[in-house]
């Protein structure tokens, strides 16, 4: 069946950087197009990037743009956040997700707090 497995999360300072993935397995990864978004406590998901099937198109929220980079490894059937200039707003769970469909992962926890 269809799994999305998020890590790496953590505790990191502000200013800090962050690098989260997110391996897919009961599909094939290499024709979905891959997104990240996040939850923060009483808040809205919101989607932060989204990354086309070939890893050629990006796309970013404005509150990340510039400090956070989507990418992804169809090989090894993963996708990444790359997040540097962390702010204590950027804590949330993280979530990955298929594009357009519903199946999400887990979430991994991303807290920016000194």
């Amino acid at each position: 069946q269809v799994q999305l497995v998020e890590s790496g999360g953590g505790l990191v300072q502000p200013g800090g950087s962050l690098r989260i993935s997110c391996a897919g397995s009961g599909f094939t990864f290499s024709t979905y197009a891959m997104a990240w978004s996040r939850r923060a406590p009483g808040k809205e998901r919101e989607l932060v990037a989204s990354i086309s099937n070939s890893g050629v198109f990006t796309k970013y929220a404005d509150s990340v743009k510039g400090r956070f980079t989507i990418s992804r490894d169809n090989a090894k059937k993963t996708v990444y956040l790359q997040m540097n200039s962390l702010k204590p707003e950027d804590t949330a769970v993280y979530y990955c997700n298929i594009q357009p469909t519903n199946y999400w992962g887990q979430g991994t926890q991303v807290t920016v707090s000194s």
